[in-house]
This record gives C-alpha cells, sequence and structure tokens, in this order.
C-alpha cells in the first residue's frame, strides 16, 4: 500500500507539479514567441523554427504510450525527479545551443520528458487525496498549464527579447531543477501499482475508448480555429494588429476561468463537466463563424471558446481516473495521445482551409467537430443511464445474503 501523506505535504506536492505543467507548457510553446529572435541567431528560417513546436506535438504523440508501459513499474518519486532533471538539462542544453541541429535535440528530449510526465503526473498527484475531491485536485493542477500560455509564454518572450533568447530557456532549466529538487523530498516512494489513484474507480474499457475518441474530436475543433485565431481575427472581424494581444491574454484568462470553475463540478457531476464545455465550446465556435464580424460579439465569443476548451481539457482527466479500464498511468497516456493528435489534426486542417477557403470557414468547421464530439458524449451518458435500470431488474440472488451484495453501477 501507499505511505500516507499528510495533507499538507499532498498539497505541496501539487503545487509543484502544477508548476512542473506550467514549465513544459511554457518550454513547448516558447519558439512561437521567440521566432524572431532565434532564427536569425542560427540562421535559420521562421518556419524551420516554427517546427521546433509541431515537431514537440508529433513527437508526445508517438512518446506517451511506450515510455508509459516501459516506465510503469519506476516508483513515481524517482521517475518523476528524473523527468524534471531531464526537462533540466535538456533546457540548459538548448540554452547552449551552438546550432540548429542541437536545439532540435535538445527540444526532442524535453518532448520525451513532457510525454512521460503527462503519463504519470495526474495519477501521482490525485493519489493521495480523497476520491470524492479528485476532481477538485485535477482542475487545481490543470491550472499550471492552463497559466502557460497566458503568463508563461509572454513572460518568456518578454525575457527573451530583454537578454536574449537563450537567457529564457536558461531560467526554465533552473525551474525545472526546483521543481526535481521538490519532488523528491516530498513525494514518498512507492510501488506504482499502490498510489491511490493507480485504477480507474469505475473502469469500464468501452467508456474508455468513446472517451478518447471524442477527445480527439473535441480538442481538434478547438485548434482548427485557435491554431489560426490570429488571422481570423485580423482577416474576418477586422481588429488592428496592435489588438492581438490583448485579446489572446482574454482569452487565456477566460481559459483560467473556465477551469477554476470546472473544480467545483468535477467531482459531483462528471459527466455534465464534460458535456457542459463541449456545449459553450459549440456554440461560440459557431456563433463566432455567424457574427465573427461584429467586434464585441468577437471578443466575448473568444472568451467563450477560450473557457470551454480549458474546462474540457479537466473534465477529460477526471473522467479519465473514473473510467481507466486498467493502470491509470498508460490511460493517461492515451489521453495524451488523443489531445496531440487533436492539436495536430487541427492544426493541419485549419491549415488546408485557411489556404483553399479563408479564416472564417475554420470556426464552422471547429464548431462541427466539438458537437461531433458532444453528441457522442450525450449518447454515451444516456446509454449508461439507460443500463442502470436493465442491471437492477436482473434475476433477483438466490439468497438475501447474496442480494445485499448487488449494487447498480453507476454511469
Amino acid at each position: 500500500m501507499a505511505p500516507e501523506v499528510s495533507p499538507r505535504r499532498a498539497r505541496a506536492v501539487l503545487v509543484a507539479l502544477s508548476l512542473a505543467a506550467f514549465a513544459f507548457i511554457t518550454t513547448e510553446l516558447l519558439p512561437v514567441g521567440l521566432l524572431t529572435h532565434i532564427a536569425p541567431d542560427l540562421d535559420r528560417s521562421r518556419s524551420q523554427v516554427g517546427m521546433l513546436v509541431s515537431g514537440y506535438a508529433i513527437v508526445v504523440v508517438l512518446a506517451s504510450l511506450p515510455l508509459a508501459r516501459l516506465t510503469q513499474r519506476i516508483p513515481r518519486r524517482q521517475l518523476l525527479g528524473g523527468t524534471m532533471l531531464l526537462f533540466a538539462a535538456a533546457n540548459a542544453t538548448a540554452a547552449l545551443a551552438p546550432t540548429y541541429a542541437v536545439l532540435a535535440g535538445s527540444r526532442l528530449v524535453t518532448a520525451l520528458a513532457q510525454a512521460l510526465f503527462w503519463s504519470i503526473a495526474t495519477a501521482t498527484v490525485t493519489g493521495p487525496f480523497p476520491v470524492a475531491v479528485r476532481g477538485r485536485v485535477v482542475a487545481l493542477f490543470a491550472t499550471g498549464a492552463t497559466l502557460a500560455p497566458v503568463l508563461g509564454v509572454p513572460l518568456g518572450t518578454w525575457l527573451g527579447q530583454q537578454a536574449g533568447w537563450r537567457v529564457a530557456f536558461a531560467v526554465l532549466a533552473g525551474v525545472g531543477l526546483a521543481i526535481a529538487a521538490t519532488v523528491l523530498v516530498l513525494l514518498p516512494s512507492y510501488p506504482p501499482a499502490a498510489g491511490g489513484a493507480a485504477r480507474g474507480t469505475a473502469p469500464d474499457g468501452r467508456r474508455f475508448a468513446l472517451l478518447l475518441i471524442a477527445t480527439a474530436l473535441g480538442i481538434g475543433g478547438f485548434m482548427t480555429l485557435q491554431t489560426y485565431v490570429t488571422p481570423f481575427l485580423l482577416d474576418v472581424s477586422g481588429f488592428a494588429d496592435a489588438l492581438l494581444a490583448p485579446l489572446l491574454f482574454a482569452a487565456g484568462a477566460a481559459g483560467v476561468v473556465g477551469t477554476l470553475a470546472a473544480a467545483r463540478t468535477l467531482d459531483t457531476r462528471p459527466i455534465a463537466s464534460l458535456l457542459t464545455p463541449l456545449g459553450i465550446g459549440t456554440a461560440s465556435l459557431v456563433g463566432l463563424y455567424a457574427l465573427g464580424t461584429l467586434r464585441p460579439g468577437a471578443v466575448a465569443l473568444l472568451a467563450g471558446i477560450g473557457l470551454a476548451y480549458a474546462a474540457f481539457g479537466s473534465a477529460v482527466q477526471n473522467r479519465m481516473l473514473q473510467l481507466a479500464p486498467g493502470s491509470t498511468d498508460i490511460a493517461s497516456a492515451g489521453v495524451s495521445t488523443a489531445f496531440n493528435a487533436g492539436i495536430a489534426g487541427g492544426s493541419l486542417l485549419g491549415g488546408a482551409l485557411l489556404t483553399t477557403s479563408g479564416a472564417r470557414p475554420l470556426a464552422l468547421v471547429g464548431g462541427l467537430l466539438t458537437l461531433a464530439a458532444l453528441t457522442l458524449l450525450a449518447v454515451d451518458a444516456r446509454w449508461g443511464r439507460a443500463a442502470v435500470p436493465a442491471r437492477t431488474t436482473a434475476p433477483s440472488p438466490t439468497s438475501p445474503a447474496t442480494a445485499r451484495q448487488v449494487t447498480p453501477t453507476r454511469p
């Protein structure tokens, strides 16, 4: 069994791993903000520097499940501590990279560390807490990832502009070292299978598979627009270039609000917590297609998209902890793969649409994808509710003692 962890220690680990999520997402997206500084310094084109982000996501998609399987017997303290040390070393290498090839190699290592981190962090951070509050813990953990585009990337970009892009990566290396030390000091060492959240609380392989499909569809829908939201705001809504940063910040801030709002419902209404963000996201995306030329409406709908995207991500992680048919580490790796497949697929689809049809259809197609995810999960929830009465009307057991043991399973 896992050793008992004091509430204060469990909260400290939660904060440390939320900061780790913040650092990983900041590192993943930072080349976008520093693109114009990295490209001339390493004598590369801007598109080649942009590949440092798209290639990163592809590595996470391909590596998540294999790494989770290879490491499933290693105690979480050693594995997470080692993962953060690897993150620190890779960012230090990026800061010192003399060539584009070395920088790309360091990004590959960081992406491998991130693939492993997302496979094990959710179960590790929620394990010490009671089942009744794990949804809230998931949302608080996700706040770090939600804040990264809002605070981490702008701060890293500003630092890179003031002191050089290498300094930004060096600071991230220092953050990684601090988090590694915190994890190694505070996180107990025990076999992964003994963790409090090592297995799903209501395992169901079929419903988990549907969750993965809906995740890929939903994230793909959001990213079809969000990857190219800048040309949409400029070409369709007609905003000035100087307003882009405040608009994107507002969308990111709405995402933080969405994550915190989800924390209030994840434990008590896990299915509604999945369906509501998808409903808001679908309405906002389709509304942006219809009303995107009206600037006040575009601002409100953009915030709705940011809120829905963040809340949906938290709800998926929480539902994974319930439905995981086996190890939650393997299940979390599957969710990470589905997320990044949605990111990559949505980006590719959005790029193709932008080239052939312009920016406006991005919102409509994205809304249709999130609607497909919403429909899939809504039908699954209806089937699950219908299955409960069916199980309770099964032939009664032959003895009163056996009858008392029959408990209907909730969807």
